[in-house]
Parts: C-alpha cells; sequence; structure tokens
C-alpha cells in the first residue's frame, strides 16, 4: 500500500497527529505515517521577503522519498510565499509526490485573535488534504464545500469540509487505484 509521510517541522500533539493521520487515510484511500527524517528549511528562507520559498521546500522534499511510491508533506511553522503571491497557505506538486503546508497564518494569534488550538488544527487537516488532494493530479473544485475549493481567506478555509465532494472523490478513488 502507498503511504503518505508527513514530516512536521514543528511539535504536533499526539492528538493532533492522529487525526491529521486518520482524516488523510479516510480522504486519500492511503495509510498515512509521521516520518522522522532531518529536513530543515532554512536554505528556502528569502531574507528580502522574510519568508519561506514553499517551491524550494518542495523541491527538498522530493528526495526525501522513493520516486513514483509514495506522497511526502511537510508541516512547517513559518510564512510560506510563491513569487507571484504575497502568501500561500501551502502549495503542492500537481500529480507529483510533494506538499506543504504551513501554520502560520491557520493560527488565529497572527490575526490578534486569541489563540485557539482546536481551530488550527481543523484548518491545518483541511489544507493538508487540500494539498495533497494536488499531487493526486486534483486541480481547484468550484464547489465551495470540497476541500480542495481554493482559500484566498483564512475564513475560506473556515467554510468547507474537510472531505472532497462527490467529483474529487471519484479522481481519488481513481487515483488510488492505480
Amino acid at each position: 500500500m502507498s503511504c503518505v509521510y508527513i514530516v512536521p517541522l514543528l511539535e504536533l500533539r499526539p492528538q493532533t497527529r492522529q487525526r491529521l493521520c486518520v482524516a488523510i487515510e479516510q480522504q486519500t484511500f492511503w495509510s498515512a505515517e509521521l516520518l522522522d527524517v532531518p529536513f530543515d528549511g532554512q536554505f528556502a528562507y528569502d531574507q528580502v521577503r522574510e519568508q519561506y520559498h514553499s517551491s524550494q521546500i518542495l523541491l527538498g522534499l522530493k528526495n526525501l522519498i522513493k520516486p513514483g511510491t509514495d506522497k511526502i508533506l511537510a508541516i512547517v511553522p513559518f510564512d510560506l510565499f510563491i513569487p507571484i503571491l504575497t502568501f500561500v497557505y501551502g502549495e503542492a506538486h500537481l500529480d507529483g509526490p510533494a506538499a506543504v503546508v504551513s501554520i502560520y497564518r491557520l493560527r488565529p494569534e497572527f490575526f490578534g485573535l486569541p489563540p485557539a488550538p482546536e481551530l488550527v488544527v481543523e484548518r491545518l487537516i483541511k489544507e493538508s488534504i487540500h494539498e495533497l488532494g494536488h499531487t493526486f493530479g486534483l486541480r481547484h473544485c468550484r464547489n465551495r464545500g470540497c476541500v480542495l475549493n481554493a482559500s484566498t481567506y483564512v475564513e475560506e478555509i473556515d467554510l468547507k469540509t474537510h472531505e472532497f465532494c462527490a467529483a474529487c472523490r471519484e479522481e481519488i478513488v481513481r487515483h488510488a487505484g492505480k
């Protein structure tokens, strides 16, 4: 069975790890487990922007797994960007092996609000499944409730579910059967 390896570059509580793995397994039909490997994203830091280039992180990640068999998801604590956008919540190789999600802007504290750990976990799960959907070849979905609906604002993440709509689920099932 193929596996989604999760590389957290921050401390995740055991219950968060478990919820994340279960949600990924239920939505992708692949096993999910944490991978304890040394990975330092500092090479992707851009001093001018004071952010981390997510595409560079993806390139570093894909070298951590065997090509063609598994997928890898990094969860990072720092602010991500791609050159054409101010920030991104995450990025993935379309129909490829690697994805990255940042919790930096998923935390209410970023917006001057009180901490809400449960909300951060929900957002992390949604964004992780969203980015993994791209690794399975899926593009953004127009269905507002689908996890693959694009999110420009954190409020849009809150409005969608952590599940694929029927059409996207069909594609995931097809891809998982490969």
